[in-house]
C-alpha cells in the first residue's frame, strides 16, 4: 500500500461496531465529552440499515432485492446532514486553501460513529461491487476509476485498506503511480495510465495518477509550459472518453493540513516500522507547499467536468475522509441501476437439477 498509510487515528476494530444507541464519549470537535441527539440519531439510522440489510438476501426475487438494497443504501446516505458528493464536490470559486483539513462537513457524528458508518457501507459495496462484476462478465462495459491525490501523508493508502475491507480482491485493481520510468518517457504521458484502467466489470484505484504529470512540471518546471497546459485537454478528452465507454470516475484530493502532516512525518521518524515511509524528498516538497496549493487549485478550476468532478476532501481526521470516499463510493454503484444477469437461453434449470440429482 502507499507509504503514506500511517496508523494514526485509525479505527480500531475496523470490521465491528457496537450496538446502536451504546454511543461513548466525544474525543473531537463536533460533541466532546458528550453524547448528542445527533449522535443518537446517527445511531437510529445505522441500526434502520442494518435491519434492511439482513432482509435482502431473504427476498424471494431479484427486484425485490434490488429494491432493499437500495433502500438500505438510502438509510445509510441519511447519516448525512448534506450528501458528500453535493457538499464536498468543486464548483467554480472553491479554493482549495479555504478547506479546513480537520474539519467534517455533512457529518455530525464523531469517530465511533463513522466507524460503525464505514463498517456497515463496506458490506454494500461489496455487494455492488460482486454485482458489477457478475454484469462485466456477461459482456457489461460497467466498472468505475477512482482517483486518489493529496500531499503525502494525506492517507491515501489508508483509504483502499478501510473501505475496500469486506470487498472482493477479485475485481479490485490498485495502482500506485510514482516517477516515470525510461520506458514510460518513451510514451505519451497517458500510455501507463491506460495500462492500469479498470476491465469490464472491476473497480481501479489510482493513488496518485496522470495528474501529477502537469502538478509535477507546474511546481518543478521540468517540461516546458506549453507542453504541461496542453495536456489540460488531453486529460478532458481522455476522461470524457472514459465515462461514455462506461466508466464512472470518482476524482478524489485529500486536504491535509500542514500541522496534520507534521504530525505524521514525526511519527514516522520515532518508529522504526515506519522509517521505509519517509523520504527527505517530502520535505522538498512541503517546503513548496503554496505552490503545490496553487497548481492543485488550477488542475481542479481545469479538469472538474460533468463527467469526472472533483471531491475536495477534509482529511486530517482519517474517520471522516474514509467515511466520506466510502459514501461516494457505494452511491456511485448504487446508482448505476445495475440487475444480475439472467441464466443464459440454452440453460433449462429443471434439466440441470434433474442432471444433478
Amino acid at each position: 500500500m502507499a507509504k503514506d498509510d500511517d496508523r494514526t487515528n485509525e479505527p480500531e476494530e475496523a470490521g465491528k461496531w457496537g450496538t446502536a444507541g451504546k454511543s461513548s464519549g466525544k474525543n473531537n470537535k463536533n460533541g466532546k465529552g458528550k453524547e448528542s441527539k445527533t449522535d443518537r440519531r446517527i445511531d437510529k439510522v445505522l441500526q434502520l440499515a442494518v435491519d434492511r440489510i439482513d432482509t435482502i438476501d431473504s427476498s424471494a426475487s431479484v427486484p425485490e432485492r434490488l429494491a432493499r438494497a437500495a433502500k438500505s443504501s438510502e438509510l445509510l446516505s441519511a447519516v448525512w446532514s448534506l450528501p458528500p458528493a453535493q457538499r464536498l464536490m468543486f464548483h467554480h470559486g472553491m479554493q482549495v486553501t479555504d478547506v479546513e483539513g480537520d474539519s467534517t462537513p455533512g457529518f455530525d457524528g464523531n469517530k465511533e460513529d463513522a466507524e460503525k458508518f464505514i463498517s456497515i457501507s463496506s458490506s454494500e459495496i461489496a455487494r455492488y461491487q460482486r454485482l458489477m462484476y457478475a454484469n462485466g462478465v456477461k459482456g457489461s462495459t460497467r466498472r468505475l476509476l477512482i482517483v486518489l491525490q493529496g500531499m503525502d501523508a494525506s492517507g491515501k493508502g489508508g483509504i483502499v485498506r478501510h473501505v475496500f475491507s469486506q470487498g472482493d480482491p477479485m475485481g479490485i485493481h490498485y495502482h500506485g503511480f510514482g516517477k516515470p520510468t525510461a520506458e514510460d518517457l518513451d510514451h505519451d504521458f497517458l500510455w501507463r495510465v491506460k495500462r492500469e484502467l479498470p476491465k469490464p466489470g472491476w473497480i481501479a484505484v489510482f493513488d496518485r495518477s496522470h495528474y501529477e504529470d502537469v502538478v509535477m512540471p507546474h511546481v518543478y518546471g521540468t517540461y516546458p509550459e506549453d507542453v504541461w497546459r496542453a495536456r489540460y485537454d488531453q486529460i478532458n478528452d481522455f476522461e470524457r472518453e472514459l465515462a461514455a465507454s462506461g466508466c464512472a470516475i470518482l476524482k478524489i484530493f485529500l486536504v491535509v493540513s500542514q500541522e496534520e502532516q507534521k504530525k505524521h512525518f514525526l511519527g514516522r521518524l520515532d518508529d522504526p516500522t515506519k522509517f521505509w515511509k519517509f523520504d527527505i524528498s517530502d520535505l522538498e516538497a512541503r517546503d513548496r507547499w503554496d505552490e503545490y496549493m496553487f497548481a492543485w487549485q488550477e488542475v481542479f478550476e481545469k479538469t472538474s467536468t460533468a463527467a469526472a468532478p472533483w471531491y475536495l476532501v477534509p482529511a486530517d481526521n482519517r474517520w471522516y475522509s474514509r467515511a466520506v470516499v466510502s459514501e461516494l463510493l457505494r452511491t456511485t454503484l448504487k446508482n448505476m441501476n445495475m440487475t444480475w444477469p439472467p441464466l443464459e437461453p440454452e440453460v433449462d434449470p429443471d434439466e440441470v437439477r434433474r442432471r444433478l440429482a
